[in-house]
């Protein structure tokens, strides 16, 4: 088995560094290019089923890059972003911060430290869904021999990584954040995953 696993493209929230979590914001116009770039680059890949986050982003990503392709596109939550409940909506540029926890930030820079806002998912519990979606989807018997698709987000693709390559919190975000539309590759060979490509984009 081959996973492709993309984070979905650009929305207007990314550009200017507002929490988007489980808020269900389009792609905009350069976003949707940078799947149709990304489209061509793997228009000759042999995917036989899509999964996608119920997220509007990830789903048009996910329809952008199916192209014509008779297959079929399978919602998952589990695959879906992690939550930032009340602070959803706000800003986390350094030059315009406007969550009102200075403490927030320890998301990004100490994960192990990070404490869920009101409302919000934590870390481990988006590591244990995405790892469980994961997992289920490699010891399938029936999708051994698949190329399968996961259109995701970026720390929910951190997430699925966790598994591979994380060996506490602190190491969360141990590769960066993906770009918009960066493709990161998984083999499967007897119930092993090994990582064959991270965050590559084609554009």
């Amino acid at each position: 088995m081959k996973i492709y696993m993309i984070r979905h493209g650009e929305t207007d929230w990314n550009i200017v560094k507002r929490l988007q979590g489980r808020s269900d914001i389009p792609l905009n116009e350069e976003g949707r290019r940078l799947a149709r770039v990304t489209a061509k680059a793997l228009e000759n890949v042999p995917f036989t089923k899509i999964y996608t986050s119920p997220l509007l982003r990830a789903k048009e990503t996910a329809q952008i890059i199916k192209g014509d392709r008779n297959i079929p596109i399978l919602e998952d939550k589990r695959i879906q972003e992690i939550s930032f409940g009340i602070y959803e909506g706000l800003y986390c540029a350094e030059d315009h911060y406007t969550i009102p926890d200075p403490d927030f930030i320890k998301f990004f820079k100490k994960p192990e430290e990070y404490i869920a806002p009101e409302g919000a998912e934590t870390i481990e519990a988006l590591c244990k869904r995405t790892t469980d979606f994961l997992q289920e989807l490699v010891h399938t018997t029936a999708y051994q021999d698949e190329t399968v698709l996961l259109s995701t987000h970026g720390a929910a693709l951190r997430g699925l990584l966790s598994s591979i390559n994380m060996k506490n919190v602190s190491e969360f975000w141990k590769g960066g954040i993906h770009k918009n539309c960066a493709v990161t590759i998984l083999e499967v060979v007897d119930g092993r995953i090994n990582l064959l490509e991270e965050g590559k984009v084609y554009y």
